[in-house]
């Protein structure tokens, strides 16, 4: 029978974070990750698409899907609707979002409705955006990442900062509970202060 680890959390991690593969970045991984995107060809647009997913949880097709009416930059606003059943709902703009937001939208000069496009003035696909991940991964030296990451990411981010598990799970749209637990059951943070 082997001993316990004895694990120091650095506040980032999730509290069980040596016992399995990692499937998240942490904040500092994921400033590293949009600062590769945007160095990218089409960096305004790979850098939003990748700030997006991340802070509002998106799936690959959630984020296809956005259209540019989703956005109401006048109330820093956008409607997230949420795939595979989940609640669909609207969440706030952070400044440096709707900064990224307002350069990518003054940039476009086409009248198409989808948010994010590629050169060809097509909604980029799900391959493009896997493309568009893995290689501001690379560049940023974080080897394999996948755009579910983010989305991960994003859920270990919030309940790291404390939030209570059905804040996050509405946030994220998730019907059921327990795919939320994951996160906050992890959380390092959620012991701090017990004592």
């Amino acid at each position: 029978m082997s001993k316990p680890r004895n694990v120091k959390s650095d506040g980032q991690a999730a509290a069980d974070a040596h016992e399995r593969r990692q499937d998240y970045l942490s904040p500092p991984d994921m400033e590293r990750l949009l600062t590769s995107a945007k160095k990218g060809r089409h960096g305004i647009r790979d850098q939003l698409l990748l700030m997006m997913m991340y802070r509002h949880g998106l799936r690959v097709s959630e984020a296809t899907a956005l259209r540019r009416a989703d956005v109401d930059l006048s109330q820093a606003r956008i409607w997230v609707s949420r795939l595979k059943n989940g609640l669909s709902v609207e969440q706030p703009v952070s400044g440096d979002e709707l900064r990224a937001l307002r350069g990518w939208l003054a940039k476009r000069n086409d009248a198409l409705p989808w948010l994010f496009i590629s050169e060809r003035q097509q909604p980029l696909t799900r391959q493009a955006v896997n493309y568009i991940v893995a290689t501001a991964g690379d560049r940023a030296g974080l080897g394999h990442v996948n755009p579910h990451m983010l989305r991960h990411s994003c859920g270990f981010a919030l309940a790291n900062r404390g939030h209570d598990l059905r804040l996050i799970q509405d946030y994220l749209g998730h019907r059921d509970p327990r795919h939320t637990a994951h996160y906050t059951r992890t959380a390092a943070r959620r012991f701090d202060d017990l004592w």
